[in-house]
């Protein structure tokens, strides 16, 4: 008669303590939130709280249109001689000529000199793309980039990455409202930075992968030439 293997002997299976999938599971949950939480204070300290113009001046301008005075901040830069072009980049299709001439009376002169629109690009990687190819197309070696602080880091790496050869001079413009009152006491302002936070990574990490050769979403092709429409402005709307 066969006796049952003792449970205690050294050829039994080895079996894990009671509860150990649990513990692994809360310490790796536990190590992402420290993380996050982590990385998300070095997002919030990239965000400049006062505007700065720019150190230099550059061959030429780029706004991505979404924020309030994103637009006047750089018709100003470009009147100050910052630069040589502005390119409005995410203009809506069905925005007028006149609507940006309201809001700037004072620049219509450089309207219809020295602003090209991008009508085409509808996120941060399409912006990239479009401005590659305005910048390429007039030989710029140098951009001053104009966008809102707290999207102003996504859109340096969206950025960078398509214009590796381009240097890039960041103004980020700073709201009314990011300036009369702390983030953290605003939940709109909270969930605008926490959303813009999540966004950076996602753009960081298909970066640093497709530099490593695994490209899992392919760049935006390219328009061909003569797509932007030259000295057209418009009023655009939020990314």
């Amino acid at each position: 008669m066969s006796l049952p293997p003792d449970d205690n002997s050294p050829n039994a299976p080895a079996v894990p303590p009671r509860g150990w999938l649990r513990a692994t599971i809360v310490a790796v949950l536990a190590t992402l939130f420290v993380g996050a939480g982590v990385g998300f204070v070095g997002f919030l300290s990239q965000l400049r709280g006062v505007e700065i113009k720019p150190a230099r001046n550059a061959d030429g301008i780029v706004v991505l249109t979404g924020g309030s005075s994103r637009v006047s901040d750089a018709m100003e830069l470009l009147a100050g001689g910052y630069g040589k072009r502005l390119l409005i980049s995410g203009v809506h299709p069905t925005s007028a000529v006149s609507d940006i001439s309201r809001l700037l009376p004072d620049n219509q002169s450089l309207l219809g000199c020295c602003v090209d629109l991008d009508r085409s690009a509808v996120n941060t990687r399409s912006n990239a793309a479009e401005t590659r190819r305005w910048a390429r197309e007039r030989g710029f070696k140098s951009l001053i980039v104009v966008t809102s602080n707290y999207h102003m880091p996504r859109a340096i790496v969206e950025l960078s990455h398509a214009m590796p050869d381009i240097q890039l001079i960041p103004f980020a413009v700073v709201g009314d409202k990011w300036r009369d009152e702390p983030w953290w006491t605003s939940g709109a302002t909270f969930r605008l930075l926490l959303s813009e936070y999540a966004k950076y990574v996602a753009a960081e990490v298909r970066v640093r992968l497709a530099d490593a050769g695994l490209d899992l979403v392919p760049d935006f092709a390219e328009q061909p030439p003569g797509s932007l429409a030259p000295h057209r402005p418009a009023t655009a709307l939020a990314n």
